[in-house]
C-alpha cells in the first residue's frame, strides 16, 4: 500500500494585546516571538499562515517598523499567506450584528494601508463559531474561514473523521457557504509540546507521519498563539518552563526536517481550497447544533461564556459596550473614530486573564467612552404612576398561596410561597394548557427530575457557600401603574449578600409579563448567577417540532430544532468552570416553541448583557425544557466583582401564535 505525501500547513496566531501581557512588555514579545519566526520562514522559505488583528499590526510597527516591511516582503513573495481576524480579536457570537461588521471593514482597510493587502481568508477569532457569522465573513470579502474540527465534530456525530483532513464547505441557516481550513486542537496542542521540549523530535516527526494515508490530506500542523515560544505570558502556573535551548531553534530544525522529508509537503492554508473537488472535501456542513450553538476551540472548559459572564467584570463591560454600541446604531455620535474605538473595547483579551494594571487602564477607557459617545442618548423611563384602584378589566384576586392577575390577554397566576414565581401562564382566546410555569415534584417518573421546577426565579451558588435564591415566601405589595397600564406585583427580601428587589408587571393591552431584578449588593463573588428561568408545560408544546432560535452576532436568529438529542448548556465542566455552552442572544431576544406557538423571551433596552441556557430532556413521550439566563459563571479567569449601582434585569416574556406571524 502507497502511502500519499501529507500536506501540512500552519496558522500563526499574533495577538499583541494578550491579556496577559503587560503593555511595558510587547516590545519583547515582538522581538522574542515575531521576529523569529519571520527570519525562520524566511531563512527557510518555509510557506505558511500568518494571522494577525490588524490593531495588533499597528502595534508591531510602532516597536519594530522593520518587521512590516519584512512581513510585506513575504507575502509578495507567497512564502508567507496572511489571514485576517477583524481590526480587533472579539467574539463574534457575542457582539451584535453591526458591531461585528464594524470590526471586519475597519479591518480591512487598515490591513490595506499597513500590509498593502486585503487577506481572502479569515481565522474565527478564538474559534468561537455560529452560524450568524458566515454572512459577515463573506461580506467582507473572504473567500474561506479557518475554524476548529474538534467540536463541531463532537456532535455531529454522522462526520466521517476523514474529513477533517479535507478542506469542507460550512453552510449557514439561509444556505449561504464558505470553504472551510481545518483547525485542530489536539494537533496544534501537539506541536507545543515538542515546541516546549515535552516530546522528541523524531517521536513528534513519528506523530505527524501516522496521519498519512494511501489519499492526499491536508493536515493543520498548527493553528494557535506565537507568544508562547521562548516567552511565557504568566496565564497559568501550569505553563512549560523555559529550557536551556530556545524554542524557536526547536522550532527551526523541525521545520528544516520538514522541509527536506518526502514524506511531507509544505503548503500555504488557502492551497488546500484547490482540492475541494476530492471525494472526502467539499461537503456542505452545519458547524453548530442545538446542544454546542457557538463552538469554540480547546476543551470543554472554553465556551463562549469565558468572554461574556466571567472574568474580573465580563457582565459589566459587555453591556457598556451594549450601551455604546445602541447610541452609535442610532446615529446619535458622528465621530468616524467611534465605531474603531468601540471594536478595541469589545476585545476578547480584556475579558479573561487581564493584568491589574492594564483593567484599570481599560476600565478609564471605557468610562471615557461611555461619557464621549452616549452623553445624548440617554432614555428617560417613565416614572410609574401608582394607585390601589385596578380598571374593571384586570382582575386581582389571592386564594391561600396562590395570587391570580388576570387582563384580557393573560392569565397569570403566581406563588407567593416561593417568590412570586409563576405557577401558571395563559393566554386568552387559547384553551388548553398553561404555556409555562411549575412542573410539582413527581411531575415526571425519573428521579433524575425529581424536584420542584419553578418559572421566574433567581440562583445564585458560589463554591463552598449555600445556595441563594429568592423562593422565599412573602408578602406583596400589589399595585395598578397608569402610566404603563400595568399590575406590579413586588417584594424586597434580604439576602446573604444584600437586598433583592423583585417585581413581576403584568401588562393589560398585550400578552405580555415583565420580571424585574434588583440586586443590591455590593459585590457580585465567583459563582453562579442564573435568573428569569422558564419551564416550558410539555403538554402545551409539540415535542416533535420543539425549537429555539435566537441571534448570536449574525443579522438573522438562529433557529435549532430540539429533537430527540439532550441539551444542557448549563452543566458544569468541571468543578472549576461552571458551564459548558451558552447563546450570545445578541439582539435582546430568545424564542423557544413549536409549529403552532412560541414565546418571545426579551431583555429590556437597559438589561445588562445576558447570556441564554437551554436544558432540554426526552423522556419516553414526554420532555422537559427550560431556558435560562446567566449573569454570571464561573471559571479560572473569575473574580470578584464590585458592585457602585444595583444591578437591574429586565425580562419580558411576549406569547405568539405562528399563524398571526
Amino acid at each position: 500500500m502507497t502511502l500519499q505525501r501529507l500536506n501540512l500547513y500552519t496558522c500563526f496566531h499574533l495577538n499583541l494585546a494578550y491579556s496577559s501581557i503587560e503593555v511595558e512588555d510587547r516590545a519583547k514579545v515582538v522581538e522574542k516571538c515575531y521576529r523569529p519566526l519571520l527570519d525562520i520562514i524566511a531563512k527557510l522559505g518555509f510557506r505558511c499562515g500568518i494571522e494577525a488583528s490588524a490593531y495588533t499590526l499597528e502595534e508591531i510597527r510602532e516597536y519594530d517598523p522593520i518587521w512590516i516591511e519584512d512581513i510585506k516582503t513575504l507575502i509578495s513573495s507567497g512564502v508567507c499567506e496572511f489571514i485576517a481576524s477583524g481590526y480587533c480579536q472579539s467574539i463574534g457570537p457575542l457582539m451584535p450584528a453591526e458591531a461585528n461588521a464594524a470590526n471586519f471593514a475597519i479591518g480591512n482597510r487598515r490591513y490595506s494601508e499597513i500590509i498593502n493587502t486585503i487577506p481572502q481568508v479569515v481565522l474565527v477569532n478564538e474559534q468561537a463559531f455560529s452560524s450568524g457569522m458566515i454572512a459577515h465573513y463573506l461580506d467582507a470579502g473572504y473567500k474561506a474561514m479557518v475554524m476548529e474540527w474538534n467540536n463541531p465534530a463532537l456532535t455531529n456525530r454522522e462526520w466521517q473523521s476523514e474529513w477533517r483532513y479535507h478542506p469542507q464547505f460550512a453552510v449557514d441557516q439561509q444556505g449561504r457557504k464558505i470553504p472551510v481550513i481545518w483547525n485542530n486542537s489536539i494537533f496544534f496542542q501537539k506541536f507545543q509540546h515538542y515546541s516546549h521540549g515535552e516530546k522528541e523530535l523524531e517521536e513528534y516527526l513519528g506523530y505527524i507521519a501516522s496521519h498519512q494515508a494511501p489519499a492526499i490530506r491536508f493536515f493543520p500542523l498548527y493553528g494557535n498563539d506565537v507568544e508562547i515560544f521562548d516567552f511565557r505570558p504568566g496565564r497559568y502556573h501550569t505553563e512549560a518552563q523555559l529550557g536551556a535551548e530556545s524554542e524557536w531553534k526547536r522550532i527551526e530544525r523541525l521545520f528544516k526536517r520538514l522541509k527536506d522529508d518526502e514524506r511531507f509537503i509544505i503548503i500555504s492554508p488557502s492551497d488546500s481550497l484547490k482540492f475541494m473537488d476530492m471525494p472526502d472535501a467539499g461537503n456542505e456542513l452545519a458547524l453548530e447544533t442545538a446542544a454546542i450553538p457557538v463552538p469554540v476551540k480547546k476543551q470543554e472548559k472554553y465556551n463562549i461564556t469565558r468572554w461574556a459572564v466571567t472574568g474580573r467584570d465580563d457582565l459589566g463591560i459587555n453591556s457598556s459596550c451594549k450601551k455604546i454600541y445602541k447610541s452609535l446604531k442610532h446615529g446619535v455620535n458622528r465621530d468616524p473614530e467611534a465605531w474603531r474605538e468601540l471594536c478595541y473595547l469589545w476585545s476578547s483579551d480584556f475579558r479573561t486573564h487581564i493584568t491589574e494594571k492594564r483593567w484599570s487602564e481599560y476600565q478609564l477607557r471605557l468610562k471615557s467612552a461611555e461619557n464621549r459617545y452616549c452623553q445624548t442618548c440617554e432614555i428617560k423611563e417613565i416614572q410609574p404612576l401608582e394607585t390601589d384602584q385596578f380598571p374593571d378589566d384586570v382582575l386581582v384576586s389571592s386564594e391561600g398561596r396562590l395570587l391570580k392577575v388576570e387582563t384580557r390577554h393573560l392569565m397569570v397566576v403566581l406563588n407567593k410561597r416561593r417568590g412570586l414565581v409563576i405557577d401558571g401562564l395563559w393566554t386568552k382566546g387559547e384553551t388548553g394548557e398553561k404555556l409555562c410555569g411549575t412542573l410539582p415534584h413527581g411531575y415526571y417518573d425519573d428521579i433524575t427530575l425529581g424536584a420542584d421546577f419553578y418559572s421566574g426565579h433567581l440562583i445564585f451558588e458560589s463554591p463552598g457557600k449555600p445556595k441563594l435564591t429568592d423562593l422565599e415566601k412573602i408578602d406583596p405589595v400589589i399595585k395598578w401603574d397608569k402610566n404603563s397600564k400595568a399590575a406590579s406585583v413586588s417584594f424586597v427580601m434580604q439576602t446573604s449578600l444584600g437586598d433583592l428587589k423583585k417585581q413581576i408587571r403584568v401588562y393589560a393591552e398585550v400578552n405580555t409579563i415583565e420580571y424585574i431584578y434588583e440586586l443590591h449588593w455590593n459585590s457580585l463573588p465567583v459563582g453562579s448567577l442564573r435568573l428569569g428561568h422558564i419551564t416550558l408545560n410539555p403538554e402545551a408544546f409539540d415535542k416533535s417540532t420543539l425549537f429555539f432560535r435566537t441571534h448570536n452576532g449574525g443579522r438573522e436568529m438562529e433557529t435549532f430544532s430540539v429533537g430527540g438529542q439532550s441539551i444542557n448548556h448549563g452543566e458544569h465542566a468541571s468543578f472549576l468552570v461552571s458551564a459548558k455552552h451558552a447563546l450570545g442572544m445578541t439582539e435582546g431576544v430568545l424564542e423557544v416553541g413549536d409549529a403552532d406557538k412560541f414565546m418571545r423571551i426579551s431583555l429590556g433596552d437597559s438589561s445588562p448583557a445576558l447570556l441564554a441556557m437551554i436544558k432540554y430532556v426526552s423522556i419516553k413521550d414526554t420532555y422537559f425544557l427550560r431556558c435560562s439566563f446567566s449573569a454570571r459563571e464561573m471559571d479560572e479567569t473569575s473574580r470578584q466583582t464590585l458592585l457602585n449601582a444595583p444591578l437591574i434585569f429586565k425580562i419580558s416574556v411576549n406569547c405568539h401564535s405562528l399563524k398571526e406571524c
